[in-house]
């Protein structure tokens, strides 16, 4: 059953990134009024394009909030029937402090949210996990599912790599989501997203679209590399399908097609002739469908094609300077 809510009051945590952007600029269309956290009131580059979208002035309101305190995300929380939980730090380069800069925000700030929310008396929050949570390697693409989770154990042996490490992060906290909605009757309901491209909304490049744009110009990637894309429109559409249907329960893979680095590459050649995309020598995987995403479709979900979602990045890096 799907519940009108204009009108309705929820809070965004991580209001400033390339997802929670769009989710909301897709939340004042909807008529929804928006309390949406950021790091740093003061800093234009999270604030600014957020107090400019269409509805911000009369509905949108921001607030300061740090993943480790607890009083900040209670305030941004409070008056709010529904929470989406997206801040988690998105780290894949190399880090020094793992366990502070990575896991302690994605953890404990996934159990302050989900606290403040039970406090609060908030109703649903949908919690933004990661395919990262499910899937270490593209030799488990076909294990993609909800029953199917990281081996945690054999990612910290690669602790050294801070892509395994942020796999961790998205698992953990997860975890403590799920673990949180059993003991504290929060109602609790996840979103899984793969690698999410498209137009950015923020003025800067964010961890995925650097992906795409290092494909473009040619980088080298390892032989693990696949690519589990979605459009950041349909992660953003995919958060309210979730969140305004009592029905969806459950964690929900949200990916348009699975493959390996190697055939994605092809594809974008196909489109994209003039960029020298580098060339992977190893086992050519196959294109697979987003049949693993069947949970969204069930519940009337429509995904953006491939080919347009090629399209809309390409234009956004070439609109936004990344990209000549």
């Amino acid at each position: 059953m799907v519940m009108s809510k204009k009108g309705e009051v929820v809070c965004v945590t991580g209001a400033s990134g390339f997802i929670g952007s769009w989710l909301v600029h897709l939340l004042l269309a909807r008529g929804y009024v928006v309390r949406a956290t950021v790091k740093d009131l003061g800093d234009e580059r999270e604030t600014k394009h957020l107090e400019a979208m269409e509805g911000a002035e009369s509905r949108l309101r921001l607030f300061q909030i740090d993943l480790l305190d607890y009083d900040s995300i209670f305030a941004a929380v409070n008056s709010s029937t529904g929470v989406f939980h997206l801040a988690s730090p998105c780290i894949v380069h190399q880090i020094q402090d793992v366990q502070g800069e990575l896991l302690d925000p994605a953890i404990k700030g996934t159990i302050n949210v989900l606290k403040a929310a039970k406090n609060a008396g908030v109703g649903r929050v949908v919690v933004t996990s990661s395919i990262s949570a499910m899937i270490p390697t593209a030799n488990h693409l076909g294990d993609a599912g909800e029953g199917c989770w990281i081996d945690e154990d054999y990612c910290r042996q690669k602790r050294g790599n801070s892509a395994f490490m942020y796999s961790v992060s998205k698992a953990a906290a997860e975890k403590a989501a799920w673990r949180l909605a059993e003991e504290d009757g929060v109602d609790v309901v996840v979103l899984n997203p793969g690698v999410v491209v498209g137009p950015i909304l923020p003025p800067l490049l964010n961890t995925s679209m650097t992906l795409i744009l290092d494909i473009l110009q040619g980088k080298e990637f390892p032989e693990h590399l696949f690519m589990a894309l979605v459009h950041v429109k349909d992660v953003a559409l995919a958060h309210l399908v979730l969140y305004e249907n009592t029905s969806a329960a459950g964690r929900h893979l949200c990916v348009e097609s699975l493959s390996r680095y190697d055939r994605f590459a092809q594809h974008m050649e196909r489109l994209y002739p003039q960029y020298k995309l580098p060339r992977f020598h190893g086992k050519n995987g196959p294109l697979k469908s987003n049949a693993a995403s069947k949970k969204l479709i069930d519940l009337g979900f429509q995904f953006t094609p491939m080919d347009q979602i090629v399209k809309d990045s390409i234009q956004t890096l070439r609109t936004k300077g990344f990209l000549s």
